[in-house]
């Protein structure tokens, strides 16, 4: 009765959970909360910046930690709801702007440097950039305005290099030395080496000056009525050091951030941008502008020109630049017969005004509200998913998810009939709880998540079959249904808890060392082996234990027991064939090292860099318009059709690979293959760059994760079982790796982050099969002391192997769900996945536990019985002896359902003791 209380109890208190779970989930209820969706999914914009601070500095914690909060105060500006900027490593900050709408506009504001600067314009203009007269001469070819100052850069001396090619177009640089722009990478992908390719030219910036530039679109000064360009350059000085005369004359750093604003001037100024400045701030931008409007009253003055209306004012104005990134944002001139001593902002403050409209007004503001950057960011990685294409991405994976359930459901109520309805009743309580878990703990569901997720769908499965085959066992050691019932739970936990850490170990350094998309996959299998761990032993338990109290319950058929194990044929012995497992394993091994090293790894833009753009069109379109569209952004970009065909060489779908484009011209790009093929209706596209450095992190970190993830693995086994079980685990993990990783190889498949965490949870999964195994020789040691060792490892492989077997199989469901109906992401997962788990499930029954025997019958014990007669006949007899025997065995005391059927036990032998004491002569008979 006790015993039926507390499990009444527990599965009261999993019903109360499951309606304050549906009350999260309910759209109208006070507790509502609505599932974040990663930027793969609604599609937006992510962004890796790292910082390149000038020589001989460093750019600390206080330094990112200013960065961040500068580049967050920008982006809340944007309107984005709930964006993720954080650190990343010592040097890196990840910025991911979910449902973003305009991808391009947001990483135009995010920038990459953000270095806001202000120049005196007429004065600080140089060389052919002026007029001598005071005016401002706008170039369209950076190349012919270097040509004509290359004698004051041999005089003076140079601060930057530029390379043109022989079209006299920009291939490279600016850099500070000639070494340095002979090292770097042509904007085609070609790389130099040190050498000057012929025809090309190298051009020097005097020094003390700088290029600056400018869209003809936001309307640049000194552009003449010829110029065609969309780019026009600038020669200015550049002398931020001087100690009289510093130029620019102010930076970002002088501004007050909180008293910047767009506004509408009412006294009939237009849109204006409301400025404010620190102490020094007012004092320089007071001496720039006095500075400026007494030139211009001087001009007017020499010119005859006294008058104060508007375009007599404008013609002789003078102006400060304000720039950005070496990149002029906005000239505004000063009037100088309203503010003939300039304009003091001490106290008022000042105003930019007459401004083309008000959204122009309040992208200038969020420009001058950003403030500089401690130092300078480059970018090292961008990821832009269009919103259509992110919920094609979530319907793929919503599908994958419930095709990969259902399976999991089918197959469990096949193999263990009721046990099997119970089994999927605790699937329905695991996913209602792990929905519960993503909602409370506020977790983006990423791509990769819903791969972990579709992934623990398997998991949470396992742990029942483990549990449930020791049940049948139990049954068929002659224990009633009630009884086998508890001693299977009790007796599974161990194997349970051992093969489940290993995962969550996997996924621990998964997640520390994992690059942004890949975290998402790595948190969603830690959160989803915890909760099946509760709803294995702890739902289906309590729902068992209801059960077990009536009497059609105890028919052990009903649940699929038999009298004696099925598939006979599984029964051979393992140990005498164990070198005929070897060399089959040698030769799929030598294959799979043969393709290494004849093919080679085909490597992503994840480890060489690049830029990969995959995009659908809503008509089919032909390969060469493709590629005709891509060249403009490189030399020989790799352009390939997917999916069906329409003719020749035209397709729907298409995947490009490109150099690394920056910022710009990645949105460029974008633009461009909207417009040429969207034909009104949007595209559905995909666009991540990479840098290479940023590539081989990103190798780094997975050779890191695959050797630390080894060491655990390694320490764990040998704390929990002996170290001599650690060395066959390090040999079959190792022996799956290179299967795994040959089989890209061999089919020429792309790796990629999603590749390298698939191997990863290879390798929590290889292990798991492998636990339950010599969890069973561990515990049939102490159990079969007269056997030979081989014989052990025979017997408690026949006694594990249909576990094995099913846990297997119920894996490799949700991920050929995956493969089948996931997207190109997902079918990345599910490729690794299903190679993986496939070998880990060889290695674990032909590699590990032979690897052992052979280590073990080396101790003196178990020597002297290696000569011992191998089991009679097909081995029945010794697999039922054996499997009694450790039903005879009392459960142990590590199930937390075993620690509370004994105290509610206790309680009952208590009541019955004091019962006695009430009625000191006994029951009546």
């Amino acid at each position: 009765m006790a015993k039926r209380r507390t499990h009444l109890i527990l599965v009261g208190l999993i019903l109360a959970t499951l309606a304050g779970v549906a009350i999260l989930g309910t759209p109208g209820s006070p507790a509502h909360k609505k599932v974040t969706l990663g930027l793969d999914l609604q599609g937006g914009l992510e962004v890796v910046l790292k910082a390149v601070p000038p020589p001989g500095k460093t750019c600390d914690d206080a330094c990112m930690q200013r960065s961040i909060s500068i580049m967050r105060s920008r982006i809340d500006k944007l309107g984005v709801s709930e964006p993720e900027i954080r650190k990343q490593g010592k040097n890196q900050i990840v910025i991911q702007l979910a449902g973003v709408h305009d991808v391009n506009k947001a990483a135009q504001i995010i920038g990459t440097t953000a270095q806001l600067q202000f120049y005196d314009l007429e004065s600080d203009v140089v060389g052919p950039s002026s007029d001598g007269s005071g005016g401002v001469v706008a170039h369209e070819s950076l190349f012919k305005l270097l040509t004509e100052v290359q004698g004051d850069a041999k005089k003076k001396g140079s601060s930057a290099y530029y390379l043109f090619n022989p079209k006299k177009q920009i291939a490279a640089g600016p850099e500070a030395t000639q070494k340095r722009l002979l090292d770097s990478t042509l904007k085609g992908g070609r790389k130099l080496n040190g050498k000057l390719p012929k025809g090309y030219t190298i051009l020097a910036v005097p020094d003390k000056q700088t290029v600056i530039t400018c869209d003809v679109t936001t309307g640049c000064p000194g552009v003449g009525t010829g110029l065609t360009a969309p780019t026009v350059y600038y020669l200015f000085k550049f002398d931020p050091n001087n100690p009289t005369h510093p130029v620019p004359e102010a930076t970002g750093e002088d501004l007050k951030l909180s008293a910047i604003q767009a506004d509408i001037s009412t006294s009939g100024q237009g849109n204006v941008v409301q400025l404010g400045f620190t102490g020094e701030g007012a004092s320089k931008f007071h001496d720039i502008t006095r500075a400026e409007a007494q030139r211009g009253s001087i001009a007017a003055n020499a010119a005859g020109q006294t008058g104060s209306d508007l375009p007599t004012v404008t013609q002789f104005a003078q102006h400060f630049a304000i720039v950005l990134d070496n990149d002029l944002k906005s000239t505004p001139y000063i009037d100088y017969k309203q503010n003939p001593d300039g304009i003091n902002p001490s106290g008022t403050g000042a105003e930019i005004s007459n401004i083309n409209s008000f959204g122009e007004a309040k992208d200038l503001a969020l420009v001058l509200q950003t403030g500089a950057l401690p130092v300078e960011f480059q970018q090292i990685e961008r990821t832009d998913v269009s919103a259509t294409l992110g919920k094609d991405s979530l319907k793929e994976a919503k599908i994958a998810a419930l095709i990969g359930l259902l399976l999991v459901a089918v197959f469990l109520l096949v193999l263990y009939r009721f046990l099997g309805v119970v089994a999927v009743v605790g699937l329905a309580i695991y996913a209602a709880f792990l929905y519960a878990a993503i909602l409370i703990f506020n977790v983006t569901l990423t791509l990769p998540g819903f791969a972990g997720l579709i992934l623990t769908i398997g998991v949470a499965a396992d742990a029942n079959v483990v549990i449930f085959e020791r049940i049948k066992e139990e049954v068929r050691s002659g224990k009633s249904v009630r009884a086998a019932i508890g001693a299977g739970y009790a007796k599974g936990f161990r194997t349970i808890i051992d093969a489940n850490v290993v995962t969550v170990l996997t996924a621990m350094v998964l997640f520390a060392v994992a690059t942004a998309g890949v975290k998402g996959f790595a948190l969603m299998l830690m959160i989803g082996t915890v909760i099946s761990l509760v709803t294995a032993v702890g739902a289906t338990r309590a729902m068992l234990g209801l059960l077990a109290g009536f009497h059609w319950f105890e028919n052990p058929r009903f649940m699929g027991a038999s009298g004696e194990q099925s598939g006979r044929w599984l029964q051979i012995d393992f140990m005498r064939r164990r070198y005929l497992w070897f060399a089959i394993s040698g030769a799929v091994v030598l294959i799979a090292i043969g393709a290494l090293a004849a093919k080679g790894l085909n490597l992503g833009i994840d480890f060489k860099g690049g830029t990969q753009v995959t995009f659908t069109t809503p008509e089919p379109v032909s390969l060469a318009s493709v590629r005709e569209e891509a060249t403009k952004f490189g030399e020989e970009p790799i352009v390939q059709g997917r999916g069906k065909s329409f003719g020749s060489d035209s397709y729907r779908s298409f995947q490009l690979r490109l150099r690394s484009l920056d910022s710009n011209q990645t949105s460029a790009l974008s633009r461009g293959i909207q417009d040429r093929f969207g034909q009104g209706e949007t595209v559905k596209s995909q666009i991540q760059t990479v840098s290479a450095s940023f590539g081989r992190q990103i190798a780094r970190g997975a050779i890191v994760a695959i050797l630390f993830s080894l060491l655990l693995i390694i320490l764990y086994i040998a704390i929990r079982f002996d170290f001599k079980f650690a060395l066959p685990v390090i040999v079959a993990l190792l022996h799956d790796i290179v299967i795994t990783v040959g089989v890209y190889a061999l089919l020429g498949r792309e790796v990629s982050n999603s590749t390298v965490a698939a191997v990863l949870t290879v390798l929590g999964y290889s292990i798991y099969d492998t636990i339950i195994i010599f969890d069973r020789i561990r515990e049939n040691i102490p159990l079969m002391r007269r056997a030979s060792f081989a014989t052990i490892a025979n017997v408690s492989l026949w006694e594990t192997i249909r576990r094995s077997l099913a846990t297997t199989f119920i894996t490799l469901l949700p991920v050929a769900a995956l493969l089948a109906f996931g997207g190109a992401t997902l079918k990345d997962f599910a490729f690794a996945l299903m190679v993986g788990i496939a070998s880990g499930a060889y290695s674990s029954i032909f590699i590990a536990a032979p690897l052992l025997t052979m280590w073990k019958e080396r101790e003196p014990e178990y020597a002297r019985k290696r000569d011992l007669p191998a089991p009679s006949g097909d081995g029945t007899a010794d697999l039922e002896a054996a499997e009694e025997a450790a039903a005879a065995q009392p459960a142990p005391d590590l199930s937390p359902v075993h620690a509370v059927e004994r105290v509610a036990n206790d309680a009952k032998r208590e009541r019955r003791r004091q019962r006695r004491r009430a009625k000191p002569h006994g029951r009546a008979r």
